[in-house]
């Protein structure tokens, strides 16, 4: 992040522009909504900054910069021509720690101006960075068609009844339970369609029946995807945003965490391999304790919490305790990272099953029903199968596979570190060792492997294409080795 995003009340301080041509008059227009008193340092004003000073909303002085001008100054616009000019205010701001702003120009800023979404009081604010201030007024304008005028109105009437409703609930937990149902409930629809009586009328009511409902803890078990946040459904966006307290796992990215609560406390309960930060029964025990504190817990699990993912324990656990929950659920890694690779699990020319397993180590040896697995026209998708890729293979070939047939591992698969190994049974554990892999990656073994080459869509700059050895057709045709680097 290179700027604080942040909002400053300037209301009736002095804010000195200088410079008076079109961009000083945009940066004077925005300063006089806030309040501001204002003061122009420039020798000519435009037209329009003419009528301003007609009607006495700015004082002006006809002169040239000089540092004297700073003196009182809360915030400092340079809006010139000139750069040497602008880098002279900045200079002089930022010696006496004044706050600096020069247009167009973020090397010499100590503040920049966002694209605002004025719905006064409330204000959404869209920054580059001061990098593309194009592409910040272009999702500017996307967000002001998603945003309603009437959001203003929601605002103001949570500003009158913010004193009942703090008299009502004099925990701080009780009152942001009860705005989020008025804000997600009828009340919202009465107010933009426009009908305020209506929306006065259920928000007193809704003020009487809410103060006399007793709190209550729920578990959210949530499935954040493989990886690449655009992968998470909206319920899951939404139970991540009203959550009171987040026990995520360690295949949940940093993006997609990123995009929980922000206030809301988060407690890791990540398994590596031979290295649990807490065990599975702490971790039942643990969302038992918090939905009893009265908490809204939400459990974000990588994947599908239904596939290897162990939720079917912790709601059972839950169950038991009579703890109400909702199981909201995720795009696994097979479908997600198949997609992004460009392997369909089955194709009718290749593949008319799948099968999913786990491919852990135990006491170094990978027990699968092998004979289910080499079943012919079948895809066999391997979760955790990193550290047991040598044995798996190994295997596979003993129990009948050919040691020609195709198979990929994918590391990080959705997200823009997605790197793709394509071998084959014989080949892809050296393939990978080389590579040095590290998990989360995801296994793939059967003939619609062979679909990669020319399907594979999503290629980031880090993806890898590896040795592509000994990967056949359906008619067995060899192709020769080769390596692509994207």
């Amino acid at each position: 992040m290179d700027f604080l995003p942040i909002f400053i009340n300037i209301k009736n301080r002095n804010c000195l522009v200088i410079g008076g041509g079109k961009v000083a008059a945009r940066r004077i227009a925005l300063l006089l909504q806030a309040g501001a008193h204002i003061t122009v340092i420039a020798p000519k004003l435009n037209l329009e900054l003419h009528e301003q000073l007609r009607q006495g909303t700015i004082v002006h002085h006809a002169e040239t910069f000089n540092p004297a001008h700073l003196t009182d100054a809360a915030l400092v616009f340079a809006a010139t021509n000139n750069r040497i000019v602008n880098q002279q205010v900045s200079e002089a701001s930022k010696s006496l720690r004044i706050p600096i702003n020069v247009a167009d120009d973020p090397d010499l800023c100590s503040f920049i101006m966002p694209s605002i979404i004025d719905r006064s009081p409330i204000l959404v604010s869209v920054s580059s960075s001061g990098k593309s201030p194009i592409l910040a007024r272009m999702l500017r304008a996307r967000l002001e068609t998603m945003i309603p005028e009437a959001y203003g109105k929601l605002a103001t009437y949570a500003a009158n009844f913010r004193k009942q409703v703090k008299q009502r609930f004099s925990h701080h937990e009780k009152r942001r339970i009860f705005w989020e149902k008025i804000f997600q409930g009828p009340f919202s629809e009465m107010v933009f369609a426009g009908k305020d009586q209506e929306a006065q009328k259920y928000l007193e009511s809704s003020l009487l029946s809410e103060s006399n409902k007793e709190l209550y803890g729920e578990v959210y078990l949530v499935g954040a995807g493989p990886g690449n946040p655009d992968l998470l459904t909206f319920r899951a966006m939404r139970l991540m945003q009203q959550a009171d307290v987040v026990v995520y796992d360690r295949l949940v990215s940093p993006e997609i965490l990123n995009m929980v609560r922000r206030d809301a406390p988060r407690i890791y309960a990540g398994k590596k391999p031979s290295n649990h930060s807490m065990s599975q029964e702490s971790i039942n025990e643990l969302l038992v304790r918090l939905a009893k504190e009265k908490k809204r817990v939400l459990r974000l699990k990588g994947g599908d919490p239904f596939i290897f993912g162990r939720g079917g324990e912790e709601i059972e656990m839950l169950s038991n305790y009579g703890i109400p929950f909702q199981v909201v659920p995720g795009i696994t890694a097979a479908s997600g990272v198949a997609s992004y690779a460009g392997i369909p699990l089955t194709h009718r020319d290749y593949a008319q099953s799948c099968i999913f397993v786990a491919g852990h180590l135990k006491n170094g040896n990978v027990d699968l029903d092998w004979p289910t697995l080499v079943r012919p026209n079948q895809t066999i998708v391997v979760y955790m199968g990193l550290i047991g890729l040598p044995v798996l293979c190994q295997q596979l070939i003993t129990h009948g596979l050919s040691s020609i047939t195709p198979a990929v591992i994918v590391q990080q698969g959705t997200t823009h570190a997605q790197r793709v190994l394509v071998g084959s049974l014989a080949t892809l554990p050296s393939l990978a060792a080389s590579a040095k892999l590290a998990p989360p990656t995801l296994i793939i073994i059967g003939e619609v492997v062979n679909l990669h080459q020319k399907l594979a869509w999503f290629k980031p700059e880090q993806n890898l294409y590896a040795n592509e050895q000994n990967v056949t057709k359906r008619t067995n045709k060899n192709y020769s080795k080769r390596t692509r680097k994207d």
